[in-house]
């Protein structure tokens, strides 16, 4: 079914790209970062989790998660407060209808540098999530990332950055459940001095991080400077 493209003044349209965009330097720490492993399948069960592992950005020089420089150990992550949280099932569809995205997914993993490997530019409606790390709903941090736009024009997060606080997100899973969230901020950080821990740590209850490239695209570089990062908890879980 198709979504109404929200009512909104004409954005300016990201130029079109002589080649690919180089994906965001901070993905480096991802694996690191999510050291949750998803032990826990039953609904309401706090995850068995170790510390989390932090590295340094690989824009820094650092190695990646699979690297022992520059990597430190953090406490483990604090006890649930209460807020709801799902069993562990993939997400199919990701649903914001105020910025006019619905996307199906594509299971994101590190690759050999240790950066998230980003979704195909040849999809630009496809919306991806890390693997290894919580599913939406989950109790802990999951992590939904996509392009803003590809060599061929505009894509799936084009506007993420227009999100509001309050405005809902919803993913639809493989187990015909849908995990409903509210948008807590939206906001824009230099790729050299991105929070990594706060953006990628792991978290006691269901959130969500939505990331993308922002900011101005530098030519020489063939990448955006900033990247755009939604966070979000899980206000509701339902069936179908």
């Amino acid at each position: 079914m198709a979504v109404q493209s929200p009512q909104r003044d004409t954005p300016p349209v990201p130029e079109r790209r002589p080649r690919a965009m180089r994906w965001a330097a901070a993905a480096a720490l991802l694996g690191a970062l999510m050291m949750y492993n998803s032990l826990t399948h039953a609904q309401g069960q706090a995850p068995v989790s170790g510390p989390v592992v932090t590295s340094q950005s690989a824009a820094s020089g650092q190695q990646g998660p699979q690297g022992g420089q520059g990597q430190q150990e953090q406490p483990g992550t604090p006890p649930p407060t209460g807020g709801p949280s799902m069993a562990r099932s993939e997400p199919t569809l990701l649903s914001i209808p105020d910025i006019g995205v619905s996307a199906p997914f594509t299971k994101l993993s590190l690759g050999a540098d240790g950066r998230l490997e980003a979704p195909p530019e040849d999809n630009s409606n496809l919306a991806g999530w890390y693997g290894d790390g919580p599913t939406p709903g989950e109790r802990g941090n999951a992590i939904v990332a996509g392009h803003v736009d590809t060599k061929t024009g505009p894509a799936v997060f084009e506007l993420l950055s227009l999100l509001k606080k309050g405005q809902p997100v919803a993913i639809t899973r493989a187990d015909n459940s849908v995990a409903r969230f509210t948008v807590d901020s939206v906001e824009t950080f230099a790729k050299d001095d991105f929070p990594d821990q706060r953006v990628y740590g792991d978290t006691p209850d269901a959130e969500l991080r939505i990331i993308t490239c922002g900011g101005t695209f530098d030519h020489k570089k063939q990448d955006y400077q900033d990247n755009v990062v939604v966070f979000a908890h899980l206000d509701q879980a339902s069936q179908g």
